[in-house]
């Protein structure tokens, strides 16, 4: 992963351009193979040319946005050399601020480049010489750079920044030794407990220093800032967070589950049916997500089966599955590029309102009040401030609580605060205490007795849920080596990954489980 063009060019043999406005994939060879060979910029300025209007450059930002290729001087106008930089390395606090709240497809200043998430379309796979380094995808307004974005520095709706609060300061330590922790989050609503924990103060009330939080369009920039200390405090899928402490051996620990359901298989207007994506391109946010479990269960189940760089195929019933970042997902499927993706909200419900596709099922409805995001720390908090894990944790559940009581007002805050860029009627969509009897109708809700939310905040881990979760990944077809799986007890992993201790804790001091609707067991349902 990279936020740096010419480092891009180093390391993609070859960089996939998806442009505006839609068309087929552009997927270009890099020239680099040696870091000296960027010195002069001629590599970067090659590949500007293949921008052809000035917006698209001038999106890209950096000393050579302003390339006119149509006359050779540049007149162009760098619009992004200010908003776009990383102050702060130490911290991982960034000024770049999000101009795209209409659309909510994140392609303002919070740019991504990185080599792992590209998705390659027919075009793209039909070249042999294809590898895994291919890469970037430029969807919409072409992100080729990103950075993450201080949700204080966002902009509003009116086209003012709007300044989030800052948790914490004088009086604000309820009992313990004031701490400070770095929230990280990509801009979907699974966050929503986090964010509003800071919003309201329920961080500061119990001792906590909260900074405005950060906002990532990738999983891999976040999940690189928690392990390297820019943030303190994520949210994480959790197949994610599995893959994190047993293959890739980072130490983290999970606190709590940040929500329930909350994601949806959305898809364009003439799809009908699963059946009806072999033959296309299907996207999904990471291959170590609940999403690309429930996705291939799904496909399985109506008789087509999941391909990783192969051309899918109608004939012989394959759909390729392909990685995106959940904010570029919209344009995707606006473009034509893929058929449908799987994604957490609101980016579902920015599908809806935007009239770009529909709901095909809800996942919720596949795999019943199914955790998606769990509360991610490094495990030494844990080990060496607990009092800090247990009063962070209290906070998030607290917060939970708060948007059960009141869905509307957090989405207004969510929306008014400048921490999620989606529309607000998307943002109300989502967050609705009951679904539209209309997705009944559709087949988006195939079980209705199962009376579950679009989306549900409850905190309580279920160890039947991570042994299942375990149990399906090793099912599941992903681009990795997952020999590692194998040697995973699924019994075993809950115990060791989950801060069981800490977060039961924290529902005792919210209420306990009563007060969420729940038990403390259950049996895991999964119905296509």
């Amino acid at each position: 992963m990279t936020h740096d063009l010419d480092e891009a060019l180093l390391l993609g043999d070859r960089i996939g351009l998806l442009h505006a406005g839609g068309g087929s994939l552009d997927v270009l060879p890099s020239p680099v193979t040696r870091r000296e060979e960027l010195a002069d910029g001629s590599a970067r300025r090659a590949l500007l040319t293949h921008f052809t209007s000035r917006a698209e450059r001038s999106e890209l930002g950096g000393p050579d946005a302003d390339l006119d290729t149509d006359t050779g001087t540049g007149t162009g106008t760098d619009v992004d050399t200010d908003t776009g930089t990383d102050t702060d390395t130490d911290t991982g606090t960034g000024t770049g601020t999000d101009t795209d709240t209409d659309t909510g497809t994140g392609s303002g200043s919070g740019r991504e480049a990185h080599t792992d998430t590209a998705t390659a379309g027919p075009e793209a796979t039909e070249n042999p010489g294809a590898t895994r380094r291919e890469a970037l995808v430029v969807a919409g307004a072409l992100a080729l750079l990103s950075l993450p974005v201080a949700a204080s520095a966002l902009t509003s709706k009116d086209g003012s920044v709007t300044a989030g609060r800052t948790g914490g300061g004088a009086g604000s330590a309820a009992r313990g030794a004031s701490a400070t922790l770095r929230v990280g989050y990509l801009p979907i609503t699974d966050a929503a407990p986090l964010l509003l924990a800071h919003d309201s103060g329920r961080f500061a009330e119990r001792g906590i220093t909260t900074p405005p939080p950060i906002l990532y369009r990738g999983w891999a920039p976040l999940v690189e800032a928690l392990q390297g200390g820019n943030v303190d405090l994520v949210h994480l899928l959790m197949p994610l967070a599995v893959q994190l402490r047993y293959d890739a051996k980072v130490p983290v620990k999970v606190l709590a589950w940040n929500h329930t359901n909350g994601s949806a298989l959305t898809v364009a207007h003439q799809v009908g049916s699963v059946e009806d994506l072999a033959g296309t391109n299907v996207a999904i946010p990471a291959w170590f997500s609940v999403h690309n479990v429930v996705l291939q269960k799904l496909l399985r189940g109506a008789g087509v089966t999941p391909v990783i760089d192969t051309a899918p195929s109608a004939a012989s019933r394959t759909a390729q599955l392909v990685v995106l970042p959940p904010a570029d997902m919209p344009a995707a499927l606006e473009s034509g590029s893929i058929s449908g993706y799987i994604v957490a909200e609101p980016f579902c419900a920015v599908g809806e309102v935007r009239g770009i596709g529909k709901i095909l099922r809800f996942t919720g409805d596949v795999w019943k009040d199914h955790a998606c995001c769990v509360t991610v720390v490094r495990e030494s908090l844990v080990r060496d401030r607990p009092d800090v894990a247990l009063r962070a944790t209290e906070a998030i559940v607290a917060a939970q609580l708060a948007i059960r009581q009141d869905r509307e007002a957090a989405a207004e805050r969510l929306s008014a605060g400048g921490y999620l860029p989606q529309p607000l009627p998307a943002l109300r969509r989502t967050l609705t205490a009951h679904q539209d009897p209309a997705y009944v109708a559709s087949g988006a809700v195939r079980h209705p007795q199962w009376r579950s939310n679009r989306i549900d905040f409850q905190p309580h881990p279920y160890p039947t849920y991570t042994g299942e979760l375990v149990r399906a990944m090793k099912e599941t077809t992903v681009d990795a080596d997952v020999s590692w799986l194998d040697a995973l007890d699924p019994a075993g992993v809950h115990a060791d990954l989950v801060a069981v201790d800490v977060s039961s804790a924290a529902i005792t001091a919210a209420g306990g489980l009563g007060a969420f609707g729940v038990t403390g067991s259950r049996t895991e349902v999964v119905e296509l």
